[in-house]
C-alpha cells in the first residue's frame, strides 16, 4: 500500500490536446500525401501513350517532390527539426515551380487547339456554303 502513496500523480508530462495549428498541419501532411499519390497515378495514365509520356513523365517527378515534402514536414512535426522544415519547403517549391511550367504549358497548348480548330473550321464551313449555292 506504501507504494500506491508514493505516485506521483502530477507528472509534468500531462497530455495536451493538440493545437488548431497542428491539426490543420497534420490535415495538410495527409492532403500533400494524397496529391502526390493522385499525380503520380495520372501520370503513370499518361504515360500509357507515347505522347502522354511528354506530360506524364513531369507529373511523376512532381508527384514524387510532393511527397517528399509531406514526409519532411512530418520529420519536422516529430522532431521539430528545423532541418525538416526547410527541405520540406524547398520541396514544395520544386513542386510548385514545375506545376506552374505544366500549367503555362496546357494554357498555350489550349489557345493553339483552339486556333487550330477555328482554322479548320471556317473553310470547311465556306465550303458547305459554297456547295449549297453551287447547286443552285
Amino acid at each position: 500500500m506504501d507504494q500506491l502513496d508514493s505516485i506521483n500523480l502530477e507528472s509534468e508530462d500531462t497530455f495536451k490536446p493538440p493545437t488548431f495549428f497542428q491539426m490543420i498541419f497534420s490535415q495538410m501532411i495527409k492532403d500533400m500525401k494524397f496529391v502526390g499519390m493522385f499525380v503520380i497515378i495520372m501520370g503513370a495514365l499518361n504515360c500509357l501513350s507515347i505522347i502522354g509520356a511528354i506530360i506524364g513523365i513531369p507529373y511523376i517527378f512532381i508527384g514524387m517532390r510532393i511527397r517528399e515534402a509531406a514526409e519532411q514536414f512530418e520529420i519536422f512535426k516529430m522532431t521539430n527539426d528545423a532541418r525538416a522544415m526547410r527541405a520540406g519547403f524547398e520541396l514544395q517549391a520544386k513542386y510548385f515551380k514545375i506545376i506552374k511550367i505544366l500549367i503555362i504549358i496546357g494554357l498555350v497548348l489550349m489557345v493553339l487547339g483552339i486556333i487550330l480548330f477555328f482554322a479548320l473550321l471556317i473553310p470547311f464551313i465556306s465550303t458547305i456554303y459554297e456547295y449549297q449555292h453551287y447547286g443552285s
